[in-house]
């Protein structure tokens, strides 16, 4: 150990016993039996080190020393009479021959219970993170994340990959999200923006002849918070394959990720390679979403035709999706909470009947069926004592409420989920194109520098709607950890590609000269993907929320309560960067 110390809180043992020692850290607590006897609990990064302060002078020395102060403690190893199972350090105690303060908390009350700032209202804690960083609860999160991050390198160091940094100030790329913008105070007017991901430069560097690059990517949007998605920053294993297919990629994360997950997540079970392969109009058909949980035994089937003339309003004219419980035993008190979840996760109502003992059809809306009973049953193979839970309205509508049913099921269902392991796949064939639910016209459904399936020609004779792209989603526990694609490596495919959203060759050209022109002197194919970091400690930890495994976390509205960022700056400070502040009337 460093000079400050001979041991740290957690490596005493009773080998030690008899030693003379120097511990240092933070003063949790004393049990104080008497005036001239207490339990000193003393806790540093590594552990926690009981010290029996046994003498009415060196208990005068504590005296007025609040806890969080930090001490050096210099003393002899001792056995424990009455040892603690539940601390490493439980066979010893340390007798002091000397205490020093060497920090001083000068507060008599802490905003929290160290142990116990995760019980905290979440803005006191992000305050005073520095403090809820002390819970060994909360550090080993962050603990967790560095091991994780450093397993990642290795692991894709020995895949043949070469870390290389990309540049933080860049220009405004359509990435889809807002960027954050930084104003150049050498160039009036114009503006620098902070990278969404390293999209471009990563390209450029297969077309610079780099056969293989990853990188732990700082990425910056200004885009709204969420469980799994932390405001402002993030970060992510960015990774770029030269001369490369969507099968290559596959084939580097099915081999780099299920390993990590085994070592270091909560449960010890990862899918192993090759993850399954679920086109993207069949996952929505089957699961109602792209990101399916495949944890969940259910899926989903289109029961529009069965149902059809049943009478019941809300199935006329619309698409109906259905999903089978067997051997339902809930409540109807658990139905109600079932549909109501439902209706407030996807803004559409979830319907439902049973099949009773004897096979006849009951409950929710089965008076409408009854007339088909035969067919309804043959058709959905059902027999005595299934629950079936439906959707109704545009095509869309209900495959994304039945995506919520059969998530909402899974979760709330005992035996519908297995909740100890990761299961992994790969959500393939994204439509190229789609139509803008605001402005009503062809856009870019994922990445716009994706290659369309069948090139050119598709580009030229297929409707727009109808092509797919090279574009692939990794999946795990119903959480979207990665986006990749095949690049778009050829200059008139790209050309082509971004006509058919109004965007011409000069447009393409403006917006993205460095690419457009690098791939004009000889690109190679190649392909890529980013999973995130944060999203993947996040499962691995078990935890809900993506703020719990960041070191310093924005709050949801993207405020660090800490720092007090954002924060004002003075005039100076905005006239150099030609910026001047105007208030608009409310």
């Amino acid at each position: 150990m460093v000079q400050s110390r001979t041991h740290n809180c957690n490596e005493l043992r009773l080998a030690h016993v008899g030693q003379t020692v120097t511990i240092v850290g933070w003063y949790e607590n004393m049990r104080q039996v008497s005036k001239n006897l207490g339990f000193l609990i003393l806790r540093d990064f590594y552990g926690k080190t009981q010290v029996v302060v046994d003498s009415e002078e060196m208990m005068a020395q504590l005296a007025g020393v609040n806890n969080e102060s930090t001490l050096s403690i210099t003393g002899v190893v001792s056995e424990r009479s009455s040892k603690n199972p539940d601390m490493a350090t439980g066979d010893i105690e340390v007798i002091p021959q000397s205490i020093k303060v060497l920090g001083k908390c000068i507060y008599n009350e802490l905003p929290f219970e160290i142990n116990r700032s995760k019980e905290s209202d979440e803005a006191v804690r992000l305050k005073y993170r520095y403090l809820d960083l002390r819970n060994p609860a909360v550090k080993d999160k962050i603990k967790l994340r560095c091991q994780v991050v450093s397993e990642l390198r290795n692991r894709m160091t020995e895949q043949g990959f070469w870390e290389i940094t990309t540049p933080i100030l860049t220009c405004s790329s359509p990435e889809g999200a807002r960027d954050y913008l930084v104003p150049s105070r050498l160039h009036p007017g114009k503006f620098y923006a902070l990278p969404q991901a390293p999209q471009q430069f990563k390209q450029l560097l297969m077309a610079s002849g780099f056969d293989r690059y990853f990188q732990i990517a700082p990425c910056f949007r200004d885009e709204d918070a969420r469980a799994d998605r932390s405001p402002g920053e993030f970060y992510q294993l960015d990774m770029e394959m030269a001369f490369a297919s969507q099968e290559d990629v596959f084939q580097v994360l099915e081999e780099v990720l299920p390993p990590v997950f085994e070592k270091y997540g909560k449960y010890d079970r990862a899918s192993t390679a090759p993850f399954v392969r679920i086109p993207y109009r069949e996952a929505m058909a089957k699961y109602g979403s792209d990101k399916p949980d495949l944890r969940i035994k259910l899926q989903a089937t289109e029961v529009t035709e069965l149902v059809a003339g049943c009478g019941f309003g809300p199935f006329d004219n619309a698409t109906v999706m259905a999903t089978v419980v067997h051997n339902f035993t809930e409540t109807r008190k658990v139905i109600d909470k079932l549909c109501a979840d439902v209706e407030q996760v996807s803004g559409h109502k979830a319907y439902w009947f049973k099949v009773d003992e004897t096979g006849a059809f009951v409950g929710g809306i089965s008076k409408f069926l009854v007339p088909n009973h035969d067919a309804v049953v043959e058709s959905m193979g059902l027999v005595a004592g299934d629950f079936i839970m439906l959707t109704a309205g545009k095509t869309r509508d209900a495959q994304k409420a039945m995506g919520a049913v059969i998530k909402t099921l899974g979760n709330q269902v005992p035996g519908l989920m297995d909740k100890e392991c990761y299961e992994f796949c790969w959500i393939v064939d994204f439509p190229m194109y789609e139509m803008g639910e605001e402005s009503g016209e062809l856009e870019f459904c994922h990445n716009p520098f994706s290659m369309p399936q069948g090139g050119m020609e598709a580009l030229e004779t297929m409707d727009p709607l109808a092509i797919n792209a090279y574009q692939y989603d990794l999946v795990v526990n119903g959480v979207e950890l990665s986006s990749g694609a095949v690049r778009n490596h050829d200059p008139e495919i790209m050309v082509k590609a971004f006509s058919l959203v109004g965007l011409g060759e000069e447009d393409v050209k403006a917006k993205f000269p460095a690419m457009y022109n690098a791939f004009c002197y000889g690109a190679p194919p190649h392909a890529g993907i980013a999973p995130g970091v944060d999203r993947m400690v996040m499962l691995l930890a078990g935890e809900d929320s993506i703020r719990e495994i960041i070191p310093f976390p924005m709050n949801k509205n993207a405020v660090d309560l800490m720092i007090n960022a954002p924060s004002p700056v003075d005039k100076k400070q905005l006239d150099d960067v030609h910026i001047a502040i105007v208030k608009t009337e409310e």
